[in-house]
């Protein structure tokens, strides 16, 4: 069993708080490695090492900072096998997912490699007499990152290379549960040329977050995790006067309007519900089926998800792999077993589910519900596993009702051919992120990720436009240049007309 150590300065650091997490491979239920668990003082070395970086790394020219960027792009790509073995060794998703994982990673690390475009700022010349205006945006300074269990190496490359790029340091806080892909990141972006001190990454618990969130010299905290956490981080990071952007939990529903193609919405409902075992904040969690298609809607998605093969994540013919820690199995399955006596016709029913040979693995069968309660369990918590909700809906009004009734907002999708229907909807649902004939709205690298209501706190989604302004702060620079003769005292309120 292997022992990992923190990430701080450019090298590994053995953890000194007697603390540690264990690190399973869900697929075997066996312990495979340990992370400690940092303690106040180890947390205050990794932002004291990013501090004295960014003297020099905040002001490193955008050319330097982008060379090192290029050739990590370069480094990862060549070691994209090896960083998705190591998601599916703890994380426990099948290989096609977690190479995946990393070439949407890699996809907002090469948006960071151009950044240079979007730190451009803006100039006013004239604005009065020989004076001109200039706006600018420079690096926040130290920054913290605090990422899930479920994208291990996505959601960390959703935030340090666009901060890092933009000239701050950053300090990462993975999730103990499947650390390893995050501390080979940081140990590729070493080797690409990133000095001592950019980018650090410390094992850690609550002890680690809470530090972060209260520390003096974190300028700005980034979050993904579930909705009550997004709230506390938010809460407490503001109090200490930081930057956050917490992105929380979910609740995603796809609508499918009476005319849409069913094959294809069946198609997208097995897609988007049970990939990666269901456990991401973009999973389809619910089908809205509206009008009398219904009946026919929920017979192909079950007919397509009854054909699911389950397995360990590195056997090519698996199709989901386990979940990611054997309580949170239970917890899924608990919701199955509740639904029914809360009303729910059980159409499949995957609780039972055994892989041959990893008898200890946590692996959960795909569930489907139909004609699911409002009031029911299943349908008002975020479930986080593989199992679908269908709830019934007589008419687009209802279905839209419905959407817009949810605590969460992050994503919703709607299927149809009528180009009217999809309109409206895209105007009038509440949700961040919105698909048409798509089922997982993920934006691209040059678009920004991020829910409504519930599911985001703070007001900056990340990665986009929106990551570059996060990690940024604006400065306007007024300069006059004024010939000698023109030299005088003038007491009156500075003016714009002269």
């Amino acid at each position: 069993m292997k022992t990992l150590g923190h990430w701080i300065g450019n090298r590994s650091v053995s953890g000194a708080s007697g603390r540690f997490a264990p690190v399973h491979n869900p697929a075997t239920g066996v312990r495979t490695a340990q992370v400690p668990l940092a303690d106040i003082a180890e947390v205050d070395a990794a932002v004291a090492a990013a501090r004295t970086a960014h003297r020099t790394w905040g002001t490193a020219s955008l050319a330097r900072r982008t060379a090192v960027l290029f050739r990590y792009r370069a480094l990862l790509e060549a070691h994209r096998e090896e960083l998705a073995a190591l998601i599916t060794a703890e994380h426990g998703k099948v290989r096609a997912d977690a190479l995946g994982e990393v070439a949407r990673g890699l996809e907002i690390l090469e948006r960071a490699c151009g950044i240079g475009d979007q730190l451009k700022g803006e100039l006013s010349t004239e604005v009065s007499t020989g004076v001109d205006v200039a706006a600018l945006r420079q690096p926040l300074g130290v920054v913290a990152g605090i990422t899930p269990f479920n994208f291990p190496a996505m959601v960390p490359m959703w935030m340090f290379p666009i901060a890092v790029a933009c000239g701050n340091t950053f300090v990462l806080k993975p999730s103990e549960k499947d650390p390893s892909a995050a501390f080979r990141l940081a140990e590729l972006a070493a080797e690409a040329g990133l000095p001592d001190g950019v980018l650090n990454v410390v094992g850690g618990d609550r002890t680690a977050v809470e530090r972060l969130l209260e520390h003096p010299d974190v300028a700005a905290v980034s979050f993904v995790g579930s909705t009550p956490v997004a709230r506390h981080v938010h809460r407490t990071a503001v109090a200490h006067g930081k930057r956050v952007q917490a992105l929380g939990g979910a609740k995603n529903h796809m609508v499918v309007l009476p005319d849409a193609d069913l094959d294809l919405a069946a198609d997208s409902a097995v897609n988007a519900a049970y990939g990666s075992a269901g456990e991401r904040c973009m999973a389809v969690s619910v089908v809205v089926a509206v009008g009398e298609g219904g009946d026919e809607l929920v017979k192909r998605i079950a007919d397509r998800t009854a054909r699911l093969r389950v397995g360990p994540g590195d056997d090519p013919a698996s199709q989901m792999g386990p979940l990611i820690t054997r309580e949170h199995r239970d917890t899924v399955a608990s919701y199955v077993t509740s639904a029914r006596a809360q009303g729910a016709e059980v159409v499949l029913d995957g609780t039972a589910t055994r892989v041959e040979g990893h008898e200890d693995g946590y692996f959960l069968g795909a569930s489907l519900l139909d004609r699911v309660p409002l009031d029911a369990d299943a349908y008002r918590d975020e479930i986080f596993g593989p199992v679908l909700c269908v709830v019934r809906a007589a008419s687009y009004d209802e279905a839209l009702g419905i959407v817009n009734a949810s605590p969460w907002g992050n994503g919703a999708a709607v299927f149809t051919r009528d180009g009217g229907a999809a309109r409206r909807f895209q105007l009038e649902v509440e949700a961040g992120m919105v698909g048409v004939n798509v089922p997982i709205p993920v934006p691209v690298g040059h678009h920004s990720f991020g829910g409504w209501k519930d599911s985001l706190f703070g007001d900056l989604h990340v990665y986009g436009n929106d990551g570059v302004a996060f990690y940024t702060r604006g400065k306007v620079v007024t300069t006059r240049w004024p010939d000698p003769a023109d030299a005088g005292i003038d007491l009156g309120f500075p003016r714009t007309d002269g």
